[in-house]
């Protein structure tokens, strides 16, 4: 488990401030007050940077660096602009601003008595992350990249009471964390098997955690899914996690993913290039799991079960080919036009498994499964498919208020016809045109009539091309802040 970033709380002061070495961050509200009893010379070096066209143009969140100040020790003074009405959005913002500027060693943050203490802390948290555990020795320092981790001193007016209410941050960042790492692991470290053992491990945090092997698939007649992974000698499996923490009569929410942990596209095989990013392909299981980790952690009242189907997609003697026709746990028919489109059939297999044998009171499914979701919405939102305008709403609030993009597209019957087939009950995709669209669709035909059912497509944010708000270059987290809020906010009680 990653734990990048070192944070402790104590109390606000100022004596000795000016001759601290290292790294200092400022949270300034409106008025851009500095700390009292700061010696002169030191005092003016910041007034002037406060008073500066620079800093007055930042918005919420942004910071102005002064590299050496005049009458300062440190090496740097961050000046974070952050009025005290901010948003939690702008509050996170400004701590990943801070934690964007971490580097080794020692760092104090002022927060003083600014209210949103504890979501500036949390974005700090976010930011500071880095997955460094493959990176080789230092030969200048003989120090792992990953073993230094940055300390930081968070000065508020009450740090025992920040402390406390940044309990519940802390579990969601750990989900976050959690995510990220399996998400950032390498296919020939997180194979079915160690994937399933890590999650088997959260038994210790009070999760009820199973494991479904390939004869347990079987008996239940998932061939949709163990299709997809009969070319790989990676064995097929699905884990279930429960987290039982609401009144025993009540409903859990299902929560699915698609655990690729590989997919080379099979004997539809992708092109070369790029090819190595298919390590992010199980970005939707990874959330799942980080999401059951949180609930665990925080003690959540709410009863929520995690089903993750995990396979490896690879092209051998034994893979499917297009053409086939499997039978899916359902009992319909699919005719396979592309092994690449594999990711449904796996969440095909896992939607109908969690209805049948959950029966919940909603299902979010999370899958990287199209490229076509990049071309509609970029690396800015995830893709929001629902046959549940209500419960779809419950989702799309709960990603705008933690600040992740989100974007409900639509489903309709015509676009339910592109994916009919003339051997089979259906196809496995419906070509180009409005392919997220069509891959929902396939969706929905494994979900019970009356059934709440939300999916996301994270194909475009998982895993984005450069550093995001929250998060450095690499895996984002995306959807264990808003899933968990989403709980949150509907689901306990």
């Amino acid at each position: 488990m990653t734990h990048p970033v070192e944070i402790r709380f104590a109390e606000t002061a100022t004596e000795g401030l000016t001759a601290r070495e290292g790294r200092i961050a400022m949270i300034l509200d409106d008025g851009g007050k500095l700390p009292a009893r700061l010696a002169r010379g030191a005092r003016a070096a910041l007034s002037r940077a406060l008073g500066s066209s620079d800093f007055q143009k930042l918005k919420p969140g942004e910071a102005l660096k002064l590299a050496w100040p005049a009458g300062w020790a440190a090496e740097s003074v961050l000046l974070v602009k952050l009025p005290r009405k901010a948003s939690v959005v702008e509050a996170r913002r400004a701590g990943a601003t801070i934690g964007a500027a971490l580097g080794k060693g020692e760092v104090l943050v002022m927060a003083g008595t600014h209210p949103q203490a504890a979501e500036v802390a949390l974005g700090l948290a976010l930011r500071g992350y880095d997955f460094s555990v493959y990176k080789s020795k230092k030969p200048e320092d003989g120090e792992t990249s990953g073993s230094a981790r940055p300390r930081v001193t968070f000065m508020a007016a009450k740090p025992e009471a920040l402390a406390k209410s940044a309990g519940d941050h802390a579990a969601v960042a750990e989900g976050v964390f959690f995510t990220r790492d399996l998400v950032n692991e390498p296919a020939n470290v997180l194979t079915t098997s160690d994937f399933a053992d890590r999650l088997k491990a959260m038994e210790a945090l009070g999760l009820d955690v199973e494991v479904l092997e390939e004869a347990d698939l079987e008996k239940l007649g998932m061939r949709a899914l163990l299709a997809v992974g009969q070319g790989s000698v990676s064995p097929s499996k699905v884990v279930v996690m429960r987290w039982n923490g609401g009144r025993k009569d009540q409903a859990p929410v299902a929560l699915v993913g698609k655990g690729v942990v590989f997919d080379t596209g099979g004997i539809s095989i992708k092109p070369a290039a790029g090819m190595e990013e298919m390590t992010m392909d199980m970005g939707g299981a990874g959330v799942v799991a980080g999401v059951m980790r949180t609930l665990a952690l925080r003690r959540a009242k709410a009863n929520v079960v995690g089903l993750v189907g995990l396979v490896e997609n690879m092209p051998d003697g034994a893979a499917q080919r297009p053409g086939d026709i499997v039978h899916s746990m359902k009992g319909d028919t699919i005719e396979v036009v592309n092994t690449d489109a594999e990711g449904r059939l796996v969440l095909a297999d896992v939607l109908w498994y969690a209805q049948t044998r959950f029966e919940p009171a909603a299902v979010v499914d999370l899958a990287t499964l199209t490229g076509a979701v990049i071309i509609a919405l970029g690396h800015e939102n995830a893709g929001v498919f629902s046959n549940d305008d209500a419960f779809a709403g419950q989702v799309l609030e709960a990603a705008r208020a933690e600040g992740e993009g989100a974007w409900r597209l639509p489903l309709a019957p015509a676009y339910d016809k592109l994916i009919d087939c003339r051997l089979a009950d259906m196809k496995n995709t419906g070509g180009r045109p409005a392919g997220s669209i069509t891959a929902a669709q396939f969706l929905q035909r494994f979900i019970r009539e009356d059934q709440p059912w939300v999916h996301l497509d994270i194909a475009g944010v998982a895993l984005p091309p450069g550093a995001t708000d929250l998060a450095p270059k690499g895996a984002s987290g995306w959807g264990v802040m808003t899933l968990n809020r989403m709980i949150r906010d509907n689901y306990e009680g």
